[in-house]
């Protein structure tokens, strides 16, 4: 939390500036009609919207995890297999995530998300042989209210107060070599089982053909899922800057903190002895990504924009062993009404 407090003093204090002395910021507004009118691609309720406007969108997100990590140092497979019987060696993440927000008033915007999951993970055993487990369907749907506060001197503030619904299943099974359609480790679950609390902030601010932005976040959850555990609350702060050469086109660069915690209790059905994804104290971290990317703007064809955006980390502390972040893809399109 005392990372989140220093990120967004520093945000805030453009804003206090302007008020001591006559500047751009007190003679412009700010707008979504440019490029850089959206955050990032990756970043999520970045914005709100005028009354009547609707906005339809569809992104593709895609993580790809290679390796284990204990803390901050990597582990080989073999490493990892002293103190389990099987290991996972790479996994990865496909999501593709509709969307839809309108607002019903000026200062309130309404969002909808419905995320459909594909997770695939390759595992290596002590003895060396070697499977992959899948799992898909549809993951936990968000509902979000974001509530305009500030619309000044060409910045905005807005808060999010949303829910998350335990939509996504949380009994997905698979073969292994051991077992048929044994019941899949949490990373292979799709939802988390409970309803899940979502506040938020977020920070924008425009200036000529540079735009710069904030949000904290967290995700809060509510009780025990029907398997006897709590996936861990976990807090996210992200900060970005994006320059528009030309109304249409806007590049950002972004960095991303992501902190989560361990699992509270565990699922019965697994053995948390056989393989550490099983191991409810084998899930929390912390994550520093930095990112970049490219946001489009047709306004010629009803306020069309396509972006994409490309995530690594640079730190990542993991209470492994935990497989690693490699690189997280976002490509989406957007459409207002």
């Amino acid at each position: 939390m005392k990372n989140i407090l220093v990120i967004f003093l520093a945000l805030f204090g453009a804003t206090t500036l302007c008020h001591a002395q006559a500047c751009y910021f007190c003679s412009h507004e700010w707008t979504s009609s440019r490029a850089d009118g959206h955050a990032p691609i990756g970043v999520m309720g970045d914005h709100t919207h005028q009354s009547g406007e609707w906005m339809f969108s569809y992104r593709y997100i895609n993580m790809n995890m290679d390796g284990n990590r204990e803390g901050t140092s990597r582990l080989s497979p073999s490493e990892v297999l002293k103190d389990y019987m099987v290991t996972p060696t790479d996994m990865d993440m496909e999501m593709h995530m509709l969307g839809a927000m309108t607002a019903p008033t000026d200062w309130l915007t309404l969002t909808f998300m419905l995320p459909f999951v594909d997770l695939s993970m390759n595992h290596q055993t002590r003895s060396g042989g070697r499977f992959k487990t899948e799992a898909s369907g549809l993951g936990d749907i968000r509902v979000n209210s974001l509530f305009r506060v500030f619309d000044q001197m060409s910045q905005r503030v807005h808060l999010s107060a949303g829910v998350s619904l335990p939509s996504g299943e949380i009994d997905e099974r698979d073969d292994t070599p051991t077992m048929s359609d044994a019941k899949l480790p949490y990373p292979m679950q799709l939802g988390s089982g409970t309803v899940d609390l979502l506040p938020g902030i977020t920070y924008l601010g425009q200036y000529e053909s540079f735009s710069w932005g904030g949000q904290a976040s967290g995700t809060l959850r509510l009780g025990e899922n029907d398997n006897d555990y709590t996936l861990g609350n976990r807090f996210d702060a992200t900060a970005w800057a994006a320059y528009q050469p030309v109304q249409e086109l806007s590049v950002s660069f972004r960095t991303l903190w992501q902190s989560w915690g361990d699992i509270d209790g565990s699922d019965p059905d697994l053995s948390p002895a056989l393989i550490s994804t099983a191991d409810p104290t084998k899930r929390g971290g912390e994550r520093l990504d930095l990112g970049v990317g490219i946001n489009l703007f047709l306004p010629s064809m009803k306020s069309l924009r396509l972006a994409v955006e490309y995530l690594f980390p640079v730190y990542q502390d993991l209470n492994g062993p935990q497989l690693e972040v490699d690189s997280t893809i976002v490509v989406g399109a957007q459409m207002t009404f």
